[in-house]
């Protein structure tokens, strides 16, 4: 197994406890990382700082920690984390998500397999206060062919789930920043920078989600973005002027003319999959 980085920003609303949860997910897996970036995002609370620093304590040299004078969001965070990234393989993490143990051996493997490939995912268990009180799961294609076609109108690859290669990641502009859609925009970019996409149809990832997040998912703001992706999307030619406005029609419906207790309803039940099936 090849020698891989793991990608990981922390910001001001990150807790402590959760961070260092999933710091251990990445570290204790059947294969072990040779690398850890940790990007401090602006100034953060004592206790997650110290709890930071415990975690490089205890894991010595794997632990690298770079702050941030100011929160420049995830985008910027990730681009600047990318530059301390040593090898060609890099594994994002999310600061308050758990990796199952044995997901990074499953993704070098597929990468051992399939030389020419850019970027693997998987599918994601998304849960409430518990790990075990999995409510969702976020399913994503698991072909190329089929990645690409749901691109055009969803995320097609769970962020916190990927490993990338790192020349890839560059050769289609690096992580920039894009409101809530940092990664979708990357996605579109290695599309037309020609890479290939996979998807692990297991679920390597615990998301960690409450009330909250289906309420960022509205709003003007959360509209617009996507609504300038999709623009984005078209002035390259990814998507028609038909499904740019029926893909602009139907978030506008969702995101902005919505009640939140709809909203939820909707992403829960039209737009994951029931984890007891």
């Amino acid at each position: 197994m090849q020698k891989f980085s793991v990608l990981m920003s922390v910001y001001k609303n990150d807790i402590a406890e959760n961070v260092i949860t999933a710091v251990k997910s990445i570290v204790e897996q059947t294969v072990r990382p040779s690398q850890v970036v940790i990007v401090v995002d602006g100034p953060i609370p004592d206790e997650c700082m110290n709890a930071l620093n415990q975690l490089r304590e205890e894991y010595g040299d794997l632990i690298e920690i770079y702050p941030l004078e100011q929160n420049v969001g995830l985008g910027n965070a990730l681009k600047e984390g990318m530059q301390h990234c040593r090898y060609e393989l890099v594994a994002r993490m999310d600061s308050d998500d758990i990796s199952v143990e044995d997901r990074f051996e499953k993704q070098l493997a597929l990468f051992e397999k399939y030389p020419d490939l850019s970027a693997a995912g998987s599918d994601i268990a998304e849960f409430i206060g518990n790990k075990e009180n999995i409510v969702s799961i976020r399913a994503v294609p698991e072909k190329h062919e089929d990645i690409c076609k749901y691109l055009k109108k969803r995320c097609p690859l769970n962020h916190v789930s990927v490993m990338l290669k790192k020349s890839d990641v560059e050769k289609a502009g690096g992580y920039l920043h894009w409101f809530y859609n940092e990664d979708s925009y990357l996605w579109v970019r290695m599309y037309l920078a020609g890479c290939k996409f996979a998807n692990i149809k297991e679920n390597l990832c615990l998301v960690r989600i409450n009330e909250d997040t289906f309420y960022r998912r509205g709003g003007k703001k959360y509209y617009n973005s996507e609504r300038d992706l999709f623009k984005f999307m078209l002035n390259n030619n990814v998507i028609t002027k038909r499904e740019y406005r029926n893909s602009c029609f139907l978030r506008f419906v969702i995101q902005v003319l919505m009640p939140n207790w709809l909203r939820k309803f909707v992403f829960l039940k039209m737009m994951r999959q029931n984890p007891k099936k």
